[in-house]
């Protein structure tokens, strides 16, 4: 049997009338870029996450990087972010002249709040939480931190729409929330996508007009902008996809919760809930195994197709060997890199499948 990691068409095929019907109203409309689609789309997704504000932007790292802009800091000073992150959530701040000040992951994978006032320096200006993997990260704790040291905070959600503590959701427990809607994310459209959230009029103001290459009024220019528009076509999908988003985080959890109790193998840990179901919407069901290599290649020959996000932390890339780190500078997130493992996880994945995976993974 084959079992692909990813499949996104199952997705599609389940809802394909509503989304067809969807792009031909956007194209008879004859207005492609932001227009009603992407207002409409807007003012719903800050409903969905009981925010006051959202602006559409091309991509979730623009939406970083538009999101610290607007946060008006000064080159040079320090961001406290993640060491086991995708990198993108790095190149969201240093795009603007900021220092990363890394940070190791606790046991739920996300940033360590017993580790971040040691990381914290007369130049810390803000901390960039992740919230890795479809989980979100502890935030209470976190803004108790960010208040009493007086730091912004901007939450990286490309992997976590909808996953809350509480009933409050994550992306609106900072200064600004950052979404990615590239097509494998919980809230995937069909190309690339982003967006902001946040309560703060000013921020969503000047994220406004900034994808807009600074402009407020047309042909008349405040700032040197950025071309970073969410199209008509993208929010008119992510409007039908999102009417559908926690039945698909429900069928999510589903399968995750079966990955959780069914898979006994002691050679296997399981990922750990920080805040229950709610907590953790299960973009990725990642799993750390200390023989990686050997049970890789046990999975391939058995058709199962495991990924790994992911092997190389950002301060051991050669786009921040600038920034001087070395090889056990951050032993816990490289030894994550070297052992973690993504297990096949999608909507519309065949039970048959499934119970092949668990089984597979017993029999390791």
């Amino acid at each position: 049997m084959k079992i692909e990691n990813n499949q996104l068409l199952p997705q599609y095929l389940k809802f394909k009338n509503e989304y067809l019907k969807k792009v031909e109203e956007v194209l008879d409309s004859g207005w492609y870029v932001l227009g009603n689609e992407v207002k409409c789309f807007e003012e719903e997704f800050a409903e969905y996450n009981q925010s006051k504000y959202c602006v559409g932007v091309a991509s979730g790292l623009d939406a970083l990087i538009l999101a610290f802009e607007a946060l008006h800091l000064n080159p040079g000073d320090e961001v406290i972010a993640p060491a086991n992150t995708y990198i993108a959530s790095i190149m969201g701040f240093t795009r603007n002249g900021l220092v990363p000040k890394f940070v190791e992951p606790d046991q739920y994978y996300n940033l360590d709040p017993l580790k971040i006032e040691a990381a914290i320096g007369p130049k810390t200006k803000a901390i960039c939480v992740v919230h890795l993997y479809g989980q979100i990260a502890n935030m209470p704790e976190i803004m108790k931190i960010a208040r009493k040291y007086n730091l912004k905070v901007v939450e990286d959600c490309a992997q976590s729409h909808g996953a809350s503590i509480n009933g409050k959701k994550c992306g609106t427990w900072g200064d600004v929330g950052c979404f990615s809607f590239y097509p494998t994310k919980n809230l995937g459209g069909f190309g690339d996508g982003g967006a902001i959230i946040t309560d703060n009029k000013d921020i969503a103001e000047e994220v406004r007009m900034m994808r807009n290459y600074g402009s407020k009024k047309t042909y008349y220019f405040e700032k040197v902008g950025y071309n970073s528009r969410l199209d008509e076509l993208q929010a008119g999908l992510l409007r039908v996809k999102l009417k559908h988003l926690d039945e698909l985080t429900a069928e999510r959890r589903k399968d995750a919760l079966r990955y959780l109790t069914e898979i006994k193998n002691p050679k296997i840990k399981l990922p750990e809930m920080q805040f229950g179901e709610l907590g953790h919407v299960f973009h990725l069901f990642v799993v750390y195994i200390e023989d990686r290599d050997n049970f890789m290649k046990y999975c391939n020959q058995k058709g199962i197709e495991l990924k790994i996000h992911y092997p190389q932390p950002p301060h051991l890339s050669t786009a921040y060997e600038y920034l001087g780190y070395h090889v056990n500078d951050f032993p816990i997130t490289e030894k994550m890199a070297d052992h973690i493992v993504s297990l096949p996880l999608y909507n519309g994945m065949e039970t048959e499948k499934l119970e092949y995976v668990i089984n597979v993974f017993n029999q390791y």
